[in-house]
């Protein structure tokens, strides 16, 4: 595989400090979290392009996931579809190749058809792929109990041409365990661009440090083919930098395994 490595940003963590701890444990990217402080109003994308090139940093990013692309009211749909474009215009500017969006509703269950629910959103990931940079890929991720969940995310790939991010956590909170998981990479690694990598002890969404829960990760990325050319970042729910450290090295273990 040709794969890169890197890790999504938190909120409390500056931009700055991330691309030095990335440069200094060797990470290809950082995937910049843009909300909170580094909401595509508060930056500077050329003060951020600078900072990634000066650390030879490739820089991808996670695009805000609260805003309902899904809505079934018209106007606040096409407000958060506006609102995710122009971070991902933004996002263009600052040198990222990548973003990661959330394929989801908020819409009330009881008074909307799944169906109905589904069809919207295919509508919107049409719109956000054809609008966003040309040079700029929005990776929609599997969001667990959605309207794309892991089990049915093969329906927004069969009737778009947007690529994916495959979060492993949400996978699992989704039902599937490690087998089931390379199956769906085995059978969907031409579209999934990008990872999620965390870990869990359970089917719950934890965020754990990689190696640090029941995930197989050997088998779920051994399922790659050898020409796969995508990403993988690293997502832990800690300030910790040393927790991030710690993931890296097991995660340069997992991949070493694939080079003898």
């Amino acid at each position: 595989m040709n794969e890169r490595t890197g890790f999504v940003t938190q909120l409390g963590m500056d931009y700055e400090t991330a691309f030095d701890v990335a440069a200094e444990l060797e990470f290809d990217f950082v995937e910049l979290l843009m909300d909170g402080d580094h909401e595509r109003q508060r930056l500077d994308p050329a003060a951020v392009r600078e900072a990634a090139a000066d650390r030879d940093l490739d820089l991808l990013v996670h695009l805000p996931f609260a805003l309902d692309i899904g809505s079934t009211y018209e106007h606040v749909r096409e407000g958060a579809i506006r609102e995710l474009v122009a971070a991902s215009e933004t996002a263009a500017e600052m040198g990222a190749e990548k973003g990661v969006a959330h394929a989801s509703s908020k819409a009330w269950g009881p008074a909307w058809d799944d169906a109905d629910l589904r069809e919207i959103l295919l509508d919107s990931v049409r719109e956000v792929d054809a609008e966003t940079p040309d040079e700029f890929e929005v990776c929609f991720e599997n969001i667990p109990r959605g309207a794309f969940s892991t089990g049915n995310f093969p329906d927004l790939l069969a009737d778009t041409e947007a690529a994916m991010t495959l979060d492993t956590g949400h996978a699992r909170v989704d039902g599937l365990d490690s087998a089931e998981m390379a199956e769906f990479v085995a059978r969907h690694a031409d579209r999934i661009s990008h990872f999620h990598l965390n870990d869990t002890r359970k089917a719950q969404d934890e965020h754990l440090p990689f190696g640090s829960g029941t995930i197989d990760f050997e088998e779920v990325l051994g399922a790659l083919p050898d020409d796969w050319a995508g990403t993988l970042s690293l997502e832990v729910f800690t300030l910790e930098y040393g927790y991030i450290g710690v993931s890296k090295e097991y995660l340069d273990d997992v991949l070493g395994r694939f080079e003898k």
